[in-house]
């Protein structure tokens, strides 16, 4: 009988220095996480954060005169260019400023690291980015990002020195976050980690262990967070499957993580849906075309026993049982969805296709564009 065959992989961490989680760790530890006792920090964030909640000035507060530059709260959904223009600028004029601390969701976080890499092209340098993530969307976990130009379509960036030097998950920060925000970006965790099981640089340890990790968590905690929203045990567990569900990658990403999220920022910035609602749109329908894929089918199967069902033996069975599963926990959380729902009509298929394949015919083309059509 012939030896299965060994093992091997390469998994190349980021730069992230530390993490942390639990309640008040912004008001108990920020300041340590400071680069040093004299750091000046700009803050970045959205409208909605700065002015619904007090999370914004408790962390002014806590920074004081001594540490606190400034504030952009004008940072829109997919991080358009002209507020990244305005916030970068900001910083660029005040040779003070060594950190950036952000605070929200994807775009507040995704801006921060935009902002460093444009003040490292102008003064040779990146800046000291601490994130304090409000959603589950898990920006904070890598070294790229993405903003939005002026024609609507997502730019993305990467680099090692993007990833945060620090991320503070806080239960208290996250209890502000309105409830379908916080459950829709959950699922965009999922999405995350469901698309890194089959990602073709994706070593088997730490990332694929992780993943699974996070997608047995995602399973059993959303649908608790929902009938509990102020749970902080629950708001924390998710929090760090978030984490799992992306920083396992580290600096092993080549090219987009799946085909959901190439969909996902297809119609994201063009159509004006955010990224959690956009993965409750394409996760169980590309799940299902991938189960048709015997390689990727063989990855997604392995995903049955972490949310609670038991193996067929047969892969590509296996894999369509995982798309249902997603499906019904879609259902379950209140976020099944449609593109009529959006607006966004069958005349426009064809050019989302293309936008996020990069193709204008062939196999693959027919089968997304199928695919989004079992979406209207």
């Amino acid at each position: 009988m012939a030896a299965s065959a060994l093992p091997s992989g390469l998994w190349r961490p980021s730069r992230l220095q530390a993490m942390r989680y639990g309640s008040d760790t912004v008001k108990n530890y920020l300041l340590s996480h400071l680069p040093s006792h004299s750091s000046k920090a700009f803050i970045v964030t959205g409208s909605s954060i700065a002015t619904k909640t007090p999370l914004i000035s408790q962390v002014e507060s806590l920074l004081g005169s001594k540490h606190h530059a400034g504030t952009f709260a004008n940072i829109k959904q997919h991080a358009p260019v002209d507020q990244l223009d305005q916030a970068t600028d900001a910083v660029i004029k005040d040779s003070s400023i060594d950190t950036l601390i952000s605070v929200g969701g994807g775009s507040p976080i995704d801006s921060a690291k935009a902002i460093s890499h444009r003040y490292h092209e102008k003064k040779s340098k990146y800046l000291y980015h601490i994130a304090i993530p409000t959603t589950l969307s898990a920006a904070e976990c890598t070294a790229g990002a993405g903003y939005t130009d002026n024609t609507g379509t997502k730019v993305g960036i990467f680099t090692a020195e993007l990833m945060p030097n620090v991320i503070m998950y806080d239960c208290a920060y996250a209890k502000e976050t309105p409830q379908r925000l916080w459950l829709s970006t959950g699922i965009r965790a999922l999405d995350h980690a469901v698309e890194s099981i089959y990602h073709p640089t994706a070593p088997e340890a730490p990332t694929k262990q992780l993943c699974l990790s996070a997608i047995a968590q995602l399973f059993e905690y959303l649908p608790k967070s929902k009938k509990e929203p102020g749970n902080q045990d629950y708001i924390t567990r998710l929090q760090l499957a978030a984490f799992n569900s992306l920083y396992g990658l580290g600096l092993n990403l080549g090219g987009g993580l799946g085909l959901s999220h190439s969909l996902g920022y297809a119609l994201g910035s063009p159509y004006g849906i955010p990224h959690g609602i956009t993965s409750c749109l394409t996760l169980v329908s590309v799940v299902r075309l991938k189960a048709k894929n015997g390689d990727n089918a063989q990855q997604l199967a392995r995903i049955l026993p972490h949310i609670g069902q038991t193996r067929t033996g047969h892969d590509q069975k296996d894999a369509v049982l995982v798309g249902d599963a997603i499906d019904g926990l879609l259902k379950e959380l209140g976020l099944y969805t449609t593109l009529d729902d959006h607006k966004v009509g069958e005349d426009q298929i064809p050019k989302i296709v293309r936008l996020a394949t990069k193709t204008e015919d062939g196999d693959l083309y027919d089968s997304v564009v199928s695919l989004l059509s079992s979406k209207l």
